[in-house]
């Protein structure tokens, strides 16, 4: 039986950078959709195992309306301004390659903005669900009708959630800058700017199964602050302007300074939106640099073969 490719209203979106033995899982859930009213989009950020050959033999097995794009490898955020630069429905959501969804998230995603979304909000936030079935973090309030993403974890809020945005509102915000030799910029550089303007409506659902990768970007931390530090610097002088709390900026700016002690970048206070707390953060940002060196150096040794 062919899927008749009519416009639908939400699209998933998957980057994917050499998961080909994570991604089938993705698939098989998008399969067992409850709701038929979506179509999933691949970018394939560089991937040198046989992702392509996967995706290619699904398109043919014609299930479900698939997309595929190839690229040079350039990081999640990268995948990410590829994926908005080519969808056309009215909402999307990314769901990694190394997670899936609940039988019946398209359903719920769907039925819920036909019944509550507007152009007053930016879409809905949900919650992320751990493979092994606990939810991640905390749960909304159960008062709690709409949000931004920023004033949830402002309010004690925690543990990753799933956004699904409207295309409309996040294609109007700047694409996220690509550094050369780097492969991170924090995906919250949109979403702080949304925030800015939009709310979200809660859904307290969760609406995806996350199984975080010793390889992930949620991992190594440390490596990911030395690999990709004007990225980093980047982000913190995005959220140095958007938080409103004085002990999350002098945070920001620690890490901003650490970053910039990384990249080398002497102009680093003259760069800096804040930059009198810029100043006074240098001692700590400096102890934070040599912290992430450390860490950097001692997992090299360790990973040296004996």
């Amino acid at each position: 039986m062919k899927v008749v490719m009519e416009k639908k209203t939400l699209t998933v979106f998957t980057p994917a950078y050499n998961r080909a033995h994570t991604i089938s899982r993705t698939y098989e859930s998008l399969c067992r959709q409850t709701s038929k009213d979506f179509c999933w989009l691949v970018i394939d950020d560089g991937s040198v195992d046989n992702t392509r050959e996967l995706v290619e033999e699904w398109i043919r097995d014609n299930k479900i309306p698939i997309r595929y794009i190839y690229q040079r490898n350039q990081g999640m955020h990268g995948a990410h301004n590829t994926a908005y630069r080519n969808i056309d429905t009215e909402l999307n959501t990314c769901i990694d390659s190394d997670d899936y969804m609940p039988d019946d998230a398209v359903e719920k995603i769907v039925t819920f903005w036909k019944k509550y979304g507007s152009d007053e909000y930016a879409g809905i936030i949900g919650l992320d669900k751990a493979d092994k079935g606990e939810i991640i973090g905390t749960k909304f309030p159960i008062n709690m009708k709409i949000t931004t993403l920023s004033g949830f974890y402002q309010g004690g809020g925690k543990g990753d959630k799933k956004l699904v945005y409207r295309t409309e509102v996040i294609k109007r915000y700047p694409e996220y800058p690509l550094f050369e030799g780097e492969k991170y910029v924090g995906l919250a550089y949109k979403y702080m700017l949304i925030d800015l303007d939009y709310k979200l409506l809660v859904i307290n659902e969760p609406l995806v199964i996350v199984d975080y990768q010793s390889d992930g970007s949620s991992v190594n931390m440390y490596q990911q602050y030395w690999n990709n530090p004007r990225g980093f610097a980047f982000f913190r002088k995005t959220e140095m302007k958007v938080t409103r709390s004085w002990k999350r900026q002098f945070i920001v700016c620690v890490h901003y300074v650490s970053s910039s002690f990384i990249s080398e970048n002497k102009h680093f206070i003259q760069e800096s939106p804040k930059r009198c707390m810029t100043v006074f953060a240098i001692p700590w940002g400096w102890l934070l640099f040599r912290l992430i060196k450390r860490n950097v150096l001692r997992n090299k040794k360790l990973q040296k073969p004996t």
